[in-house]
């Protein structure tokens, strides 16, 4: 008999009907030679501090830094899993191969481990790697199984990152709370969520201390354009009207008109953070809202892996896509126009060398059932959108850049002009309406790209005539509060601001936190009473503030720092970096972090207002 263990029940019931285990049994399903099972997520766990020692069970700052020699796992104490735990370990003493149909990622590597480990496991193990759950998928799946040991890595990272976050969490957690908590209230500290925590803090510290600035721009309106003078903005308003007045006599002369025709590439596919973050623009959905929602859509069938954190397909999708496309017949009339005709393959779309684990989220052809709830219709029809966009012809355009000059003064203006929408039509009005999904809770007139067209007049080089001088006033501006997708895009690219999407792929590799658990890094700090969200606005509350100022290693707050070891996590996934050096380093860390708080005279205290 063959076992397979699945992440869920929804998955094992799936995986069960393609390999014709029909017969279904308490917790697992049998049939064709075949027996297959599920955990709930998580099984197993890293075990707790009182497991290695009794004694670590008490909170008290002269035990710590607690380090264990070696690190072991337990299964999670709940009757639920205790009970479908010895199921498994029931069946893997009646089979003579076990395959492990976990969710193709690091955290689904890890929770098939550490069940493995924990029952036992001595038969062959092999391992399915799918990026969705269509029958056909799995069927594809099953006829090329891979051998578990080619997964050594990805366990070796996602077990390095738990050990991390214990190290971490616990120690620095049990640390904060007994030295600066008030009435023995926990003050949360994580490897992820305090960084991102301090990543808010800074920005609401920026904007609160915020000292507007005024200062003059000379500029000059010449047949209903305005022309802007190339001079710095003037600080003093005086300074500005005296260069005003000496042009206020002269005629205004184009001295130069340059137009270059430029294209626009549709915007890249969705990785995981993407999506949150264009979810969060269009429809106010907060990341946790939106993983659930492409979650469920995957489990459905009718998306294709939710967790990943690259924007690219590899090239055997392409012979898929136009049956992909074809399927979506909601968006039938966006798909037409790309018929009778051999579908554009961009090297910002298809590129092997971008995917490691799993391509870019895309539809995966199964026609839509009724009874989607309004949160994965709007999720399915911004991925929907997205595909079929990158299929059509580059946006168009002429930018004309015209300069011009009033005494000695000298001006400029420009514009563009759209010549070709291309892809931009699958996001207009008038085109978005005539699709035969026109939901009326759902947005049709989905915009992906805030540029601004301005269309200049003709202007001819050496015209002149009269103009209007004037001054604008301009005001600097604070940087805007967070909202959760402008924070999922700095935890991402570990706090830089970045709107370049080729720019933004490369700081990928040192964001900190993994696509898959930014959402609830954020629901963490919500629980723990750091951050409150006004309106989109996300604001640090009193205790946030206090706890991030009270922290005095930048190894504990900063993202760059943070994003290393993220970094450092890719690379023990790819096999170039020793797991041992990286445990190494952080018991070294925790080793001076308690000795720095340690020393710390002050009788300083937080309060938290913690959600239950």
């Amino acid at each position: 008999m063959i076992l397979c263990i699945t992440e869920k029940p929804s998955v094992a019931r799936d995986i069960a009907k393609v390999l014709g285990a029909n017969a279904q049994r308490p917790g697992f399903y049998e049939g064709n030679g075949y027996c297959v099972t599920w955990t709930y997520g998580h099984l197993c766990e890293l075990k707790e501090p009182a497991d290695y020692y009794p004694a670590w069970k008490h909170w008290a700052l002269s035990l710590l830094p607690m380090v264990p020699q070696k690190f072991g796992i337990r299964v999670i104490n709940d009757p639920g899993i205790e009970r479908q735990f010895n199921t498994i370990c029931t069946l893997l003493g009646n089979c003579s191969e076990l395959i492990n149909c976990g969710d193709a990622g690091q955290e689904g590597e890890l929770i098939q481990r550490w069940v493995m480990q924990k029952a036992g496991c001595a038969v062959p193990v092999k391992r399915l790697w799918v990026s969705s759950l269509t029958d056909e998928a799995i069927r594809e799946g099953f006829a090329h199984l891979k051998d578990q040991k080619s997964y050594e890595t990805l366990y070796l990272a996602g077990l390095c990152r738990a050990i991390g976050d214990w190290l971490l969490g616990i120690n620095a957690t049990r640390l904060y709370s007994l030295k600066y908590g008030l009435d023995r209230q926990i003050l949360s500290v994580g490897r992820v969520q305090t960084p991102t925590l301090a990543l808010i803090v800074s920005r609401q510290q920026e904007i609160e201390n915020f000292i507007p600035k005024d200062s003059w721009e000379l500029r000059t309106r010449y047949r209903n354009t305005v022309f802007i003078s190339t001079l710095k903005p003037f600080e003093k308003e005086e300074e500005a009207r005296k260069i005003l007045d000496t042009i206020k006599e002269s005629v205004f002369e184009v001295t130069d008109v340059t137009v270059k025709k430029g294209k626009e590439a549709p915007p890249r596919l969705f990785d995981l953070t993407s999506l949150q973050v264009e979810c969060n623009k269009k429809y106010g959905m907060g990341a946790e809202l939106t993983l659930r929602a492409i979650q469920s859509l995957y489990e459905k069938k009718l998306t294709t892996y939710p967790r990943v954190d690259t924007t690219y397909l590899t090239d055997d999708i392409y012979p898929k896509c136009p049956a992909i496309l074809n399927s979506l017949k909601p968006y039938a009339s966006f798909v037409a126009p790309l018929s009778g005709a051999k579908l554009k393959k961009s090297k910002k779309v298809f590129d092997n060398s971008k995917v490691t684990d799993h391509h870019a989220i895309i539809p995966t052809g199964q026609p839509l059932p009724a009874g989607l709830s309004l949160e994965e219709k709007r999720v399915f029809h911004t991925v929907a959108l997205r595909f079929i966009s990158a299929f059509w012809p580059d946006c168009s355009f002429e930018q004309t850049v015209v300069t011009g000059k009033a005494g000695k003064i000298n001006f400029k203006a420009s514009g563009r002009v759209i010549t070709e929408p291309g892809w931009k039509t699958v996001y207009s009005k008038p085109y978005a309406s005539k699709s035969a999904n026109s939901d009326s809770n759902v947005s049709q007139s989905d915009s992906a790209s805030t540029t601004e067209d301005t269309e200049l007049p003709r202007f001819e080089k050496g015209e002149s005539g009269a103009h209007e001088p004037f001054l604008g006033k301009k005001t600097s501006q604070p940087p805007k509060y967070y909202t959760e997708g402008t924070l999922l895009k700095a935890m991402e690219t570990a706090g830089s601001t970045v709107d370049d999407e080729d720019i933004r792929e490369s700081l990928k590799a040192n964001g900190i936190g993994r696509p898959s658990t930014r959402a609830a890094i954020i629901q963490t700090l919500y629980k723990r009473g750091y951050i409150r969200k006004e309106k989109k606005s996300l604001r640090a509350t009193q205790a946030g503030i206090d706890l991030i100022s009270i922290i005095n290693e930048e190894l504990l707050k900063s993202a760059r720092l943070t994003g290393i070891w993220e970094f450092k996590l890719r690379q023990i996934e790819k096999g170039t970096y020793d797991p041992r050096e990286f445990i190494d380093e952080l018991k070294n860390m925790i080793q001076h972090i308690v000795k720095s708080v340690l020393q710390d005279a002050s009788n300083r205290r937080i309060e938290t207002n913690q959600q239950s």
